[in-house]
């Protein structure tokens, strides 16, 4: 009877045991499961509306989108600008050459164009690209509340 009961209280602090290691593991195991899964909605935020600009570059950013104005181009990005986890984004719209001289009206050639940036902070890495011939259109750093002086084509 003795090892019987001897027996059982082993039992009994074995559970124990596995019981303990499990309640302490299970918040560790689900939220490791986390960094494997898809993207959280929290790890996702919209860059700051309002004005960012830089040399040759003014960006106005509101909730849908933005409007960004060159020197010698227009162009506006056609979706909300949603930075993932690292600050970064990807985005597409229109970009549209000025030309010197008078416009002639629907004269202006509007392609497409591909965003792509990086921001920290109040700064913003911005690189601009057309999506047709893959050409560059540019490299900008911009700046949060930053109203740049640009020299139009016009």
């Amino acid at each position: 009877m003795n090892s019987s009961s001897s027996r059982s209280s082993q039992w009994r602090g074995s559970n124990a045991l596995v019981i303990a290691l499990l309640a302490a593991w299970t918040p560790v195991v689900r939220n490791g499961a986390r960094a494997y899964g898809p993207p959280q909605a929290a790890s996702s935020r919209q860059v700051a509306s309002g004005l960012w600009g830089g040399d040759h570059v003014r960006m106005m950013i509101s909730r849908t989108g933005a409007r960004l104005e060159y020197d010698c181009a227009d162009s506006t990005i056609d979706q909300p600008i949603i930075l993932d986890a690292r600050g970064k984004f990807t985005a597409k719209g229109s970009y549209t050459p000025d030309r010197g001289g008078p416009r002639r009206s629907g004269a202006a050639a509007v392609g497409r164009a591909r965003y792509v940036g990086e921001v920290s902070a109040d700064a913003m890495k911005l690189t601009v690209t057309l999506e047709s011939t893959k050409e560059p259109v540019g490299v900008f750093t911009l700046r949060r509340g930053e109203d740049p002086l640009l020299t139009k084509c016009r």
